[in-house]
């Protein structure tokens, strides 16, 4: 019966180590982030979406076609500088107007959905002119159109950018830290509806059709790893079974 117990225990640390070993299969999201200039020639991310955003006059506004995990993260960022001399300095002020300069970055080719490439490599910049109420989605139309959204408000395209896909996960093959693979929580769960700007994740909700379909690529255990802790549980059970009859 001793031998039995010991066995049983061998097995159960066998099927812990297994499991504590394990890889954890990290993903990211491919989503446009919204980022604010800091007035330094630098980037913060956005607490609002640009639907809800209105931009003073001589702000920058950002955005960046990306594959991450972490909304906040430094390769989310534009890859220009949030400078408004740069992009405005030669629109003149006019009454009753205000002026945005508008900074796209179309990531690198290594993020676009597959059998696409970004439309430029180096970002894009634009002076927009529009009325003192306007937000910055209003800016971001006036110089980048056509732009797509889902019916959660998700930001999915700019320039046309990409033709499909709106926030989906994807597994991590570039060495992408994941910090969350729930899609409610994404960061491309972030950039686009009326919510709270004290909820990061909260300025939209991604493609729920999207995300329930790669939901695989998610953290946690394979199929082939499960399969191989069961048949491991099947030869312990046997070994138990065979030392209590012995004894017997």
């Amino acid at each position: 019966m001793r031998r039995a117990t010991s066995a049983a225990a061998l097995l159960l640390a066998a099927v812990l180590a297994v499991l504590v070993a394990a890889p954890a299969h990290a993903a990211g999201y491919r989503y446009w982030s919204f980022w604010d200039g800091t007035g330094d020639g630098g980037w913060t991310y956005a607490t609002q979406g640009p639907s809800l955003a209105r931009p003073a006059d001589g702000s920058v506004q950002g955005f960046r076609f990306v594959v991450s995990a972490d909304a906040s993260a430094e390769v989310a960022k534009p890859r220009a500088a949030a400078d408004f001399a740069a992009v405005c300095g030669s629109t003149p002020a006019a009454a009753g107007r205000k002026r945005v300069a508008v900074v796209v970055d179309f990531g690198l080719p290594s993020d676009a959905p597959a059998g696409e490439t970004p439309p430029q490599d180096a970002p894009r910049t634009a002076c927009a002119v529009l009325d003192r109420a306007g937000t910055a989605a209003e800016a971001l139309a006036s110089v980048a159109k056509p732009l797509r959204y889902n019916s959660a408000a998700l930001l999915c395209a700019i320039s046309g950018y990409p033709r499909s896909g709106c926030g989906e996960q994807v597994a991590d093959t570039a060495g992408t830290s994941a910090k969350t693979t729930d899609p409610a929580s994404s960061p491309a769960a972030a950039q686009g509806s009326p919510a709270p700007a004290t909820d990061p994740t909260a300025h939209s909700t991604s493609n729920s059709a999207s995300d329930s379909a790669s939901g695989s690529a998610g953290s946690g255990p394979s199929v082939g790893l499960l399969a191989g802790i069961a048949a491991i549980l099947a030869v312990g059970a046997a070994a138990v079974l065979q030392s209590r009859r012995r004894t017997r």
